[in-house]
């Protein structure tokens, strides 16, 4: 097999830069960033290249695009930069699960509540989930008492994201940190 190896990735430039431009005429900037007008593609390579800088499309979506005389690798490397600082500032929502069952004891219940209280701390939203095995599911009336019980338990630290709902033999609920 030739070509790259397995599991790289190759980053395809988002712009256009010298001769890959495809338009016959640009709007073009000067590094300083006055206007320079609409020129031919190959007269603005031209003053690019008695700059010493590289003519760089910021905007294709125009006509005639509007091009840059810069440094591309400067440019790059400012744009790596802002994408890196746009990651940093997004946020990840993290959904954690606790299971139950129609059934569970009063020690077991405090116990999960601790659970979910400790993850809504730390500011993950929590999918409590209870389970209905065999003939249980009879008695979906269980399960929603346990439901409200432990949104009364919880309810100083959470607010309910999805209200308790029944899906085939689990009955769910997302909460979310106030």
């Amino acid at each position: 097999m030739k070509g790259r190896p397995r599991g790289s990735v190759v980053a395809e430039p988002k712009v256009r830069v010298n001769q890959k431009i495809r338009a016959a005429q640009v709007r073009a900037i000067s590094p300083e960033g006055e206007q320079l007008g609409i020129l031919d593609v190959a007269d603005a390579l031209r003053r690019a290249q008695e700059y010493g800088l590289d003519l760089v499309e910021v905007a294709s979506n125009v006509d005639p695009p509007v091009c840059k005389i810069m440094d591309y690798g400067k440019f790059r490397f400012e744009e790596t930069k802002k994408d890196h600082e746009r990651k940093k500032k997004q946020a990840t929502v993290v959904l954690k699960e606790v299971k139950l069952r129609p059934k569970t004891e009063e020690h077991d219940l405090e116990h999960k509540v601790k659970q979910i209280k400790r993850f809504v701390s730390e500011s993950c939203k929590v999918k409590v989930t209870i389970m209905f095995r065999g003939r249980e599911i009879t008695h979906p009336e269980l399960a929603s008492t346990l439901m409200n019980k432990l949104r009364e338990l919880v309810s100083d630290s959470v607010e309910i994201e999805q209200p308790p709902k029944l899906e085939g033999r689990n009955m769910t609920m997302v909460l979310a940190p106030k």
